[in-house]
């Protein structure tokens, strides 16, 4: 007879997310994604709103887009959108039958977040150094 004294689907107190990175990367992918889709919507949507309104509007979105907490949502983005990437391609790499092993998922894992700070360090040194 089966025992009902666990939960007939794992859950996150059976996972215990914090020691393990595999499970907390998968979900962090997935928020990534919608933020990607969120946040860069209504960035691009209002950016060509207001350049379609005029100079003067558009003067203000590049305003809000270049004031310090402008520029600070950018990066967050930026780190979402490296981070998305680079756990996309990590996804690629298993999809050819690669790393699939519990130590190669744990290598790829850190390699990727590793990769997550040098793109977005390079990305932005790439835009401050053609914007001056």
């Amino acid at each position: 007879m089966p025992s009902h004294d666990r939960p007939l689907s794992p859950h996150l107190q059976v996972y215990q997310l914090y020691r393990k990175i595999a499970p907390l990367l998968s979900i962090t992918h997935r928020v990534t994604g919608m933020l990607l889709f969120v946040l860069g919507t209504l960035f691009v949507i209002y950016w060509l709103g207001a350049a379609a309104y005029g100079p003067e509007s558009f003067a203000t979105a590049q305003a809000v887009f270049g004031s310090p907490l402008g520029m600070l949502v950018l990066f967050g983005w930026t780190v979402v959108l490296m981070y998305h990437l680079a756990n996309g391609i990590r996804h690629l790499v298993w999809d050819t039958g690669r790393e699939v092993s519990n130590e190669g998922v744990r290598r790829t894992a850190y390699a990727m977040l590793a990769s997550v700070v040098g793109l977005t360090v390079l990305a932005w040194a790439i835009g401050l150094a053609v914007a001056l």
